[in-house]
């Protein structure tokens, strides 16, 4: 688990241990979250009010941005 995500997930509460001491894997649930942010972030084409080709690249390095401070690759 990227070292980031694990300090958030400690800071929310999100680090279980099981049983056996073991800690309950929250990396997937970080994974999909970013990934939603990803989505957020996405150029609408079709909305005739923006530069299409300016969002893009704002999509663009924004995307690059938050998958390397995650260190996660979607």
């Amino acid at each position: 688990m990227n070292e980031r995500i694990r300090q958030l997930a400690r800071q929310s509460g999100l680090i279980q241990y099981d049983t056996d001491g073991k800690m309950v894997d929250v990396e997937k649930f970080a994974e999909l979250i970013i990934q939603e942010c990803l989505l957020s972030l996405e150029p609408d084409p079709m909305a005739p009010e923006i530069d299409y080709t300016v969002e893009e690249k704002f999509y663009g390095r924004s995307a690059k941005k938050i998958k390397r401070h995650f260190g996660v690759e979607l």
